[in-house]
């Protein structure tokens, strides 16, 4: 009896000991190594916007590698875009103390004080990076941001002068001249520009008042609100308006979607679509303008470049499309005799400049190409110049 209890006992272990191999085999079979577990967070957050699983993939990855940096900076990144941004200090600052010269680190803090309207945060950040990256252009762009912003938080108003030159080869036998002068002031809520136009089309001469606004809803969502009147219609609108709401985007997109309003004797409506991208020291920008009319929608398009020299007011821009604008004050009145339905081509490209700290100097140039009658084609040529200060 003893040998048979103790033959059970044995064939009991055995069986305990192989049950619980098998287990361990599989555990360890369907474990996830530290790289697959931050490849499943990336696409949580990345794919699907789910972050509190990406949350929680990189920091089950961070318990089987810590110290894994490149997995810190992407969940400081991911706190950031969910608003939990002292987390996100957390884990830069981690970063940042373990190897000062983690240049993505310091980019992706720099963008979360930026964003949380720390300038003076975002500006050290910058340049204990650029201690140890002088010529990284990720981190001179957010500072020069940074020191813009700053300064234009000290500076909150703006005086802006404006004048812009329009020749035409065919279309018309005088150039067009418009003169703009307008106050710009920084609130709580967001800037407010006031602005008057004054301008000479079709041998006539025109006065028109606009008020520009652009109110910030939280971090992510802004607007922009614009209203116009004119008593001199045909030189320019009776009445214009504008809405669009903007949306900053993860991974440096910014897209917007609006409606433009413009009445002479009859009303047409725009509506217009953009996408922005930051990338370095550009911002590429893609929008089209679309409006309905009788034989459907009237499309236009355009891509439009800027490579930032300095800060924000510092830039080289370049623009080209088809179609005309609705929110460029000398295309806005060809909507008048329903111009906007004639296939167009166009090409610009402006530079603007700061100096003496307040001040900032603008040129730019561009063509038009446009059939203005059926199977008749002409160009006009703008020239513009433009000085801002700010106190």
């Amino acid at each position: 009896m003893n040998n048979d209890f103790f033959k059970m006992s044995y064939n009991m272990n055995k069986l305990t000991l192989l049950i619980a191999f098998f287990l361990a085999l599989s555990f360890f079979a369907n474990a996830q190594t530290t790289d697959e577990l931050f490849k499943d967070a990336r696409t949580a957050a990345y794919e699907t916007k789910d972050y509190k699983l990406a949350k929680q993939l990189a920091l089950e990855a961070l318990q089987k590698s810590p110290g894994y940096s490149e997995i810190e900076v992407f969940l400081g990144r991911v706190y950031t875009w969910d608003k939990q941004y002292d987390s996100a200090r957390y884990h830069f600052a981690k970063v940042l103390d373990n190897g000062p010269g983690n240049e993505d680190a310091s980019v992706a803090y720099a963008d979360l004080e930026y964003w949380d309207d720390h300038y003076a945060a975002a500006i050290k950040v910058c340049d204990q990076g650029l201690a140890v990256h002088p010529s990284s252009k990720p981190l001179l762009l957010r500072k020069a941001k940074s020191l813009s912003a700053e300064k234009n938080a000290a500076a909150i108003n703006k005086i802006s002068f404006n004048y812009d030159y329009t020749h035409f080869d065919r279309q018309f036998g005088q150039p067009w001249q418009l003169a703009s002068l307008s106050y710009g002031r920084n609130t709580e809520l967001g800037s407010v520009i006031a602005r008057v136009n004054v301008a000479n089309r079709f041998g006539e001469n025109g006065v028109q008042g606009e008020v520009d606004a652009y109110p910030r809803i939280n971090k992510t969502f802004y607007t922009y609100i614009n209203f116009g009147y004119s008593g001199n219609v045909g030189v320019f609108p009776n009445v214009r308006g504008g809405f669009s709401l903007y949306a900053n985007l993860p991974r440096s997109f910014e897209a917007e979607a609006g409606v433009r309003y413009l009445y002479f004797t009859s009303t047409t409506i725009i509506y217009t679509f953009a996408i922005g991208k930051y990338y370095k020291n550009f911002l590429f920008t893609a929008r089209t303008y679309q409006t309905p009319s009788d034989f459907g929608f009237s499309q236009s398009y355009s891509l439009s470049g800027r490579y930032f020299l300095k800060g924000a007011d510092d830039y080289i821009g370049l623009s080209m499309g088809s179609g005309i604008s609705p929110d460029e004050t000398n295309q806005a009145v060809l909507y008048n005799g329903k111009q906007f339905t004639f296939p167009s081509k166009q090409i610009s490209a402006s530079f603007y400049h700061t100096f003496l700290k307040w001040n900032i100097i603008s040129v730019g140039a561009g063509e038009i190409n446009q059939e203005y009658q059926k199977g008749i084609r002409g160009n006009q040529v703008d020239i513009w110049v433009g000085l801002s200060h700010r106190f």
